[in-house]
């Protein structure tokens, strides 16, 4: 049984780094995502038969609440909520690695006998864990609008959080050197504080970087907790987990054109006032169009790139914007889909949602690659982004977003923006290209409004 379960986790762990492979690719993402829970599987099912478990019916009791409730939440989760889904699973994750941390260290009744390795792996399950817990608690709290989005700062908030970090990591010292239980509960009880103190001056388009993050805080916390249980499985996943976030994590700030240190210390969006939130389109004229217009306009081109956001998941228009571009490729328009990084509320929210109106994998477009066909579109049309398409992160060096690379959707003929009001974006700040001549604002829900551009297509 020993041999079995051994290569249990040898076929489980070839699974997780080939689901990996998988959900780099928007067409290999539902094989992969299956490969992993298949490795998972095995390496569960051969775990049960081969240890002696006491508490079998108490085990059954958890695995069942736990389905019931994982099961409809991910089958119910709206497109617009996966971010926050994201962050409560994620945080589920690293509070569960900390708890097991301290029971196994429970069930050994003589802690100085623990060797230092021992002690080394169950602090740091219990420091990452209960970090990568509070810290998702927040991020989830401020992404289904629990609490406000926007950073929080208050006078001396960096010298708390240094305080609370070095408070931390001598308490640490102390559990490697003689860990004690009544040193672990307050070390647990600081490293939620801190998670919390993290999280909270992040804010804006900033959020999703956090979460990916903690995710890979929750892999180190696994890993740390496989030491403990000397359970081969678990170091491999949680390394890999802490790996991929790890560079998914970097991937993200390079797509925003901002380092890891100053989205987690730049408490980034607290310089914006009501004032800016609120838009200062007032003020300035823009030009608007009808559905008719722009359908003409729409019909009438040989190139049209769509830029979709956050506003087109919000609205549920994904079949939508797909049977615009099916009538308008039916008469012989070239469609792409030009996909920014962080474009949505986490990567690859948009080919999520694209692929559930079953866009073609081929029409989505990186930043790079629909940037370099920009200039000779005839047509961009911009639903629901806005943050990913402001010249400001270009051109303006004052901005807090200068820097992050953009979808050049100013070099194109002409501009359609489709919005709901002159409400910025989620950085919270006022978008110059609203106001270019050649961009026609498109007031509506996204929905029904392509609605209303399929007819104007059809009748041009």
């Amino acid at each position: 049984m020993t041999s079995a379960l051994n290569w249990s986790y040898l076929v489980a762990a070839v699974c997780f780094i080939l689901a990996l492979r998988g959900l780099s690719s928007p067409r290999a993402a539902r094989p992969g995502n299956l490969i992993g829970a298949f490795g998972m599987l095995v390496a569960l099912a051969l775990t049960l038969a081969a240890a002696h478990i006491d508490n079998v019916a108490l085990l059954v009791v958890a695995m069942a609440v736990g389905v019931a409730i994982g099961v409809p939440a991910a089958r119910l989760v709206r497109m617009t909520a996966m971010p926050q889904m994201v962050a409560a699973f994620n945080g589920v994750g690293g509070g569960a690695a900390a708890l097991v941390a301290v029971a196994d260290y429970i069930g050994n009744a003589n802690g100085a006998a623990l060797s230092s390795g021992y002690r080394l792996a169950v602090v740091l399950g219990v420091l990452i864990g209960c970090v990568s817990f509070s810290g998702s608690v927040v991020a989830f709290a401020k992404l289904q609008e629990l609490m406000t989005g926007r950073p929080i700062v208050y006078p001396g908030q960096q010298v708390v959080n240094a305080a609370g970090g070095v408070a931390v990591f001598a308490l640490a010292v102390a559990a490697v050197a003689g860990a004690h239980l009544a040193l672990l509960w307050v070390l647990a009880v600081l490293c939620l504080g801190l998670g919390v103190a993290l999280v909270l001056p992040i804010g804006g388009a900033d959020v999703p970087v956090v979460i990916s993050l903690l995710n890979s805080f929750t892999g180190l916390a696994v890993a740390a907790s496989g030491f403990v249980l000397h359970n081969f499985v678990l170091i491999v996943a949680g390394t890999l987990v802490g790996a991929s976030g790890t560079l998914l994590t970097r991937m993200m700030s390079a797509a925003m054109g901002r380092s890891l240190v100053n989205i987690i210390f730049g408490a980034f969006g607290a310089a914006a006032t009501d004032a800016a939130v609120a838009g200062t389109g007032a003020e300035r004229t823009v030009r608007t169009g009808t559905a008719e217009d722009i359908g003409t306009l729409l019909a009438y081109s040989q190139r049209v790139v769509v830029v979709p956001g956050y506003g087109l998941a919000v609205a549920q228009a994904q079949h939508s914007i797909r049977d615009l571009a099916t009538l308008l490729e039916e008469r012989g328009v070239e469609v792409t889909y030009a996909i920014h990084p962080v474009a949505g509320r986490m990567p690859g929210h948009m080919n999520v949602l694209l692929a559930e109106a079953d866009v073609p994998y081929e029409q989505l477009k990186e930043l790079e690659e629909a940037n370099d066909v920009m200039s000779i579109t005839d047509v961009t049309l911009v639903v629901g982004a806005n943050d990913v398409v402001n010249p400001a992160a270009r051109d303006s060096p004052g901005s807090p977003i200068y820097g992050m690379p953009i979808i050049n959707v100013d070099e194109a003929a002409h501009i359609v923006f489709m919005k709901r009001s002159m409400r910025p974006g989620f950085a919270g700040i006022d978008n110059e290209l609203l106001y270019n001549p050649k961009t026609t604002l498109l007031f509506g829900d996204a929905k029904a409004t392509l609605t209303a551009l399929v007819a104007a297509v059809k009748a041009a």
